[in-house]
């Protein structure tokens, strides 16, 4: 039986908002820096310092690696150690950020959810299940899902794919420019974040909007959505 027209407009009408994870939902910052240390530990490397493991969270495992100063044919033998303890310690290391669980269910109530993130996607819906949020998105892309990370358009498009858009806008949320110049890339809005770990300074060189946190940018695509009805 088809869907009524009513409920069709009503479909459209919703907007489609993507999350990023690290530094706009939650904080796995720990787990992340720890992890790393331990495979140092593991490979017998020298460590980095915390803050330059911190200073390139949200690029994918392989990069961060390279970055770091890891010799390049032993780059994937760092990232299959990285995964092997990231899965045992990630749910027990990681925390909601503050008003994130709110942020989700209050957009769920007027737009279609997704996940778009560099973590692994596999790792990415245990924790969402752990937090009991997992239920509220229709679509999450992680590193396995596409050949080419944020700032690539790829991450996003494949996300949307999946999905409705027709007469639909659709808005990335996230906490570095990798998240905005994606969301640019891939021709939708954007809206950057205080919460996570690049300075406002930083996101204002790739979007008009920056606010505090996820539930600050999810009340303003909620206001923003009354204002067109």
């Amino acid at each position: 039986m088809s869907m009524p027209l009513y409920y069709l407009e009503q479909r459209r009408n919703k907007l489609i908002i993507l999350f990023d994870l690290d530094g706009t939902l939650i904080d796995s910052t720990d787990a992340i820096v720890s992890t790393f240390h331990h495979s140092f530990d593991v490979h017998d490397y020298t460590h980095p310092s915390d803050k330059e493991i911190m200073a390139l969270i949200g690029y994918p495992l392989d990069i961060m690696y390279r970055e770091l100063g890891v010799d390049e044919t032993k780059i994937w033998d760092f990232v299959a150690t990285y995964k092997e303890e990231y899965r045992k310690i990630s749910t027990q290391k990681t925390q909601l950020l503050v008003c994130a669980k709110e942020a989700v269910l209050r957009a769920s109530e007027f737009a279609t959810l997704g996940i778009v993130t560099t973590k692994t996607g596999r790792y990415s819906e245990i924790l969402m299940e752990h937090f009991g949020l997992m239920q509220y998105f229709e679509v999450l892309i992680g590193r396995e899902h596409v050949e080419n990370p944020k700032p690539h358009a790829q991450p996003i498009l494949k996300a949307i794919e999946s999905l409705d858009t027709q007469g639909r806008e659709i808005w990335m949320i996230g906490d570095t420019k990798l998240d905005l110049l994606s969301a640019k890339n891939a021709g939708v809005n954007s809206i950057a974040v205080l919460s996570g770990y690049d300075d406002e300074d930083t996101l204002k060189k790739f979007t008009d909007r920056v606010l505090r946190d996820a539930l600050e940018a999810v009340e303003y695509l909620k206001s923003r959505k009354k204002q067109h009805i």
